[in-house]
């Protein structure tokens, strides 16, 4: 039996530059690869194993452990005189990397790279070259749903996904909700129509001529909408939109899908429902109004109807906005097929 491996140990600051050398691009793949070898040491592999995880030949383990052993960080450098000398050395790479991840003292919320290049006193070319080694990328924000801090987010979240996918008999599943604030934009100049390498152009003044708030109703499985327009958002308005709803579809059981708003959790609207047998209003869980499926159509008539809409009043704008209804009904109204294949979204 050979002899014990003895463990390679690292400081916490050895490790995380390791780490973060390892996951370097091509432009550093030399570096990359000598430091899966130190952190495959550190894990108290063989060199054997070491060159089976890496990749690398036995021999260039061996030579890239020991020069770690004696000269730690520096160690997995080129020597001098071999190879393109460095510009900057590791260190300066990794100062770089720290500061992009920080916010800057001058009340901006990211680094630009001009900025980065003037608070290191590298180029601008070499700050990007360094960044894009390791995929950071300082200009880009990502936005992700958090937690729920609801406690009942598992029992919410399964009665409205049960309700979507198998809704009781003589049921009908509406998901409700306000787009408020469409403001009726005007431009004082016409409209500049599209044309071959040119996209339509708008100026960037305007005049806004009132706004309105679109209450919407998305029947689940048939894809229908039905909207109103009111001039705000209030428990009144809410209230008299479900009061609408439900001597709409006499006969239907009504299993109407709303978010926590103040106005649809109202005390009025509240007694109203408690006193009807056929209506039952399921809440969202906190921070989980993703789950209610109005949200996918407010996305779909923001593009057709707002974006880059002009309307001369009020009225223009909701004629428009009942009119695309109308027309979203008649021609493209369907069912939005659930297609999420991933783990359960459990608090």
């Amino acid at each position: 039996m050979g002899a014990p491996v003895k463990t390679l140990e690292l400081t916490d600051d050895e490790r995380s530059s390791l780490e973060l050398l390892a996951r370097s691009g091509t432009s550093q793949q030399r570096l990359a690869e000598r430091a899966r070898v130190v952190l495959a040491a550190s894990d108290g592999l063989s060199l054997q194993d070491i060159s089976s995880r890496t990749g690398m030949s036995v021999n260039a383990c061996l030579k890239w452990r020991k020069r770690f052993r004696d000269n730690r960080m520096e160690g997995l450098s080129d020597k001098s005189g071999r190879g393109r000398p460095a510009v900057i050395t590791q260190e300066q790479r990794l100062e770089v990397m720290a500061l992009a991840c920080t916010k800057p003292l001058n009340g901006a919320n990211a680094w630009s790279m001009r900025k980065l290049a003037e608070a290191t006193g590298f180029s601008v070319s070499t700050v990007h070259d360094i960044l894009h080694s390791v995929d950071l990328k300082p200009h880009k924000v990502e936005h992700w749903c958090g937690k729920s801090p609801d406690p009942e987010f598992a029992a919410k979240q399964a009665a409205i996904i049960g309700l979507y996918m198998e809704p009781p008999a003589n049921a009908l599943v509406l998901c409700v909700d306000e787009k408020s604030q469409i403001q009726a934009v005007d431009r004082p100049q016409p409209l500049l129509p599209m044309r071959p390498g040119e996209p339509k152009r708008l100026t960037a003044t305007y005049k806004r001529n009132g706004t309105t708030c679109l209450l919407a109703a998305l029947a689940v499985h048939e894809g229908t909408i039905h909207g109103r327009c009111v001039d705000s958002t209030n428990h009144k308005n809410f209230l008299n939109f479900l009061k609408h709803l439900y001597r709409k579809h006499p006969g239907k059981e009504l299993h109407v899908i709303a978010d926590n708003l103040s106005a649809h959790k109202h005390q009025a609207v509240r007694e109203w429902v408690e006193k009807r047998r056929r209506l039952t209003l399921h809440f969202t869980p906190t921070y989980a109004s993703w789950l209610n499926q109005i949200e996918i159509w407010f996305g779909i008539f923001s593009r057709d109807v707002i974006k880059g809409g002009i309307w001369k009043s009020k009225q223009e704008l909701v004629g428009q906005i009942m009119s695309y209804i109308k027309s979203y009904n008649q021609e493209q109204a369907h069912p939005f097929r659930w297609t999420y294949e991933g783990k359960p979204l459990t608090a």
